[in-house]
């Protein structure tokens, strides 16, 4: 039995050992036909696939390819710089309004200042009137008229209360005082009433232009949130503007060279020009006119009877 498994044990390896040698032999026979392949089959078969590239029809078709492909890239291009344009545009736009807002916020400003100094001065008014009203200041042992010299305070009021007034009176009196305090308090009410009505413009002014701006929003973004590149009802517009310019600068040439010729022919002919004399006095001054016509008619008369003599 130890003899038979031996036998069998040796012809197992014989036969794994004739198959290894086969498989290497296949093995070389591949390596072969892979560097035959790679030497001479792939090299020819890859030249012949050059050739087919470089026929009329494949090169033709990459020629469509790559026209259409610069196609693209020029609309793409154009696309891209209309939208630049529309964001110039609309930056330029939205500056002129920042601009146009921090004015007004200026005199919105400038106003409130104003409202501010006009209370302080009516207060001190106020005050200053009180304590003229003052019973002990008003109390006098003689009282009169005229205010005296030595009264430094009313005079300086007087002064404040006149303003630039460059008349000088000779005797300052109460009358004097209370007729500038009243046209001062005129004034005031004429500031405060022009202040109010420059408060409403300014106000409806604000509302205006925010409803200018909310109106351009919608007509730019049409209710949505993306801004429009262009808006055809306004281009055909635009177009129909420089067509009538256009017209109106054929029409001004024309007559400005129509001008210009019968200036000529007014300067060249005397009679034109005396023709066009009487047709402005016609339309200027008829009486003139008429003046004109009847000495001539009488210089004719008179030259007709001395022919006749």
């Amino acid at each position: 039995m130890a003899g038979a498994d031996s036998v069998v044990e040796a012809l197992g390896k014989d036969n794994l050992d004739a198959k290894i040698s086969s498989l290497n032999s296949e093995i070389l026979k591949l390596e072969e036909q892979i560097t035959y392949i790679k030497d001479k089959s792939l090299p020819a078969v890859v030249k012949e696939n050059a050739q087919l590239l470089n026929m009329p029809v494949v090169k033709g078709d990459f020629d469509l390819q790559i026209a259409k492909q610069d196609y693209y890239t020029a609309r793409q291009e154009l696309v891209l710089n209309q939208l630049i344009k529309q964001k110039a545009s609309f930056e330029l736009l939205q500056l002129s309004y920042e601009i146009e807002l921090r004015k007004h916020w200026d005199i919105h400003r400038q106003l409130e200042n104003l409202v501010q100094e006009l209370s302080q001065s009516n207060a001190m008014l106020r005050q200053r009137l009180e304590m003229l009203t003052d019973p002990s200041v008003c109390q006098q042992i003689n009282p009169r008229n005229t205010i005296d010299t030595k009264d430094y305070s009313t005079h300086r009021l007087y002064q404040l209360l006149e303003g630039e007034n460059k008349k000088k009176e000779l005797f300052i009196t109460h009358g004097n005082l209370e007729e500038v305090a009243e046209k001062l308090k005129q004034d005031v009410s004429l500031v405060q009433d022009q202040l109010a009505i420059s408060t409403r413009e300014h106000s409806f002014f604000l509302s205006k232009l925010n409803n200018d701006v909310d109106e351009l929003c919608d007509t730019l973004y049409q209710g949505g949130n993306q801004l429009l590149l262009s808006d055809q009802e306004l281009t055909e517009q635009f177009h129909q503007v420089e067509s009538q310019l256009n017209k109106l600068n054929h029409l001004l040439t024309d007559v400005l060279a129509d001008v210009k010729t019968k200036r000529k022919i007014l300067a060249s002919n005397k009679l034109h020009r005396m023709e066009r004399e009487l047709y402005v006095y016609f339309l200027k001054d008829e009486d003139y006119l008429r003046d004109i016509v009847e000495n001539l008619e009488n210089q004719s008369k008179i030259k007709v009877v001395g022919l006749e003599d």
